[in-house]
């Protein structure tokens, strides 16, 4: 004994009524199913769910570039300093008379810098370079590819600091970078 099913046109197209359950006809559950799918409930929150990652790295990723540049704008105020201080003599009347300051004692004025700006003198890597490193005896010329009569002896630093980058979702993430800077400074004859 075949039944035959009656059919209903729906959206979807012809479509058999038939029970499943016992009080929920085919058509119904297709209904039912058509009307979540056209539905938008929810929507608002998945979109929420996929940009509030992108959201949250950009912020504390310009936070952290904000950081590195704050730490990049404290080094060349140190280093300005040092050199500043590196091309200062004693006074005429000390011994020995109008001599320039020692590396070490740029070094320590370098590293007061850094600790002023709240940064640990002990991870600069590279290491300060001071050219010329007596200036009691040499000096170095800023340009030295000018001609003779308008070369300017001066001083060169030189120093990098390591910076560790925490950008979630991205892959900038925990790395850490070098940031390096150089300061030249005129000798005042």
């Amino acid at each position: 004994m075949e039944h035959e099913l009656p059919l209903i046109k729906s959206s979807a197209g012809l479509t058999a009524e038939m029970c499943l359950h016992s009080k929920t006809p085919l058509c119904a559950r297709l209904r039912r199913s058509g009307r979540l799918a056209r539905e938008d409930r929810g929507v608002e929150l998945v979109e929420a769910a996929l940009v509030f990652p992108l959201l949250l790295a950009l912020i504390i990723g310009g936070f952290w570039l904000g950081r590195a540049y704050n730490i990049y704008e404290s080094m060349t105020r140190a280093a300005r300093e040092g050199a500043r201080f590196a091309l200062a003599p004693s006074c005429a009347t000390c011994v020995p008379s109008n001599a320039f300051p020692s590396d070490t004692e740029v070094t320590t004025v370098i590293n007061d810098a850094l600790s002023a700006a709240s940064m640990d003198p002990a991870q600069v890597n590279p290491a300060i370079n001071i050219q010329p490193p007596n200036r009691n005896t040499g000096t170095q010329m800023l340009n030295p590819t000018d001609p003779t009569s308008t070369q300017v002896p001066g001083v060169v630093i030189k120093f990098g600091y390591p910076v560790k980058l925490i950008i979630p979702f991205t892959p900038l993430n925990a790395m850490t970078i070098t940031i390096t800077t150089q300061v030249q400074m005129r000798q005042e004859l």
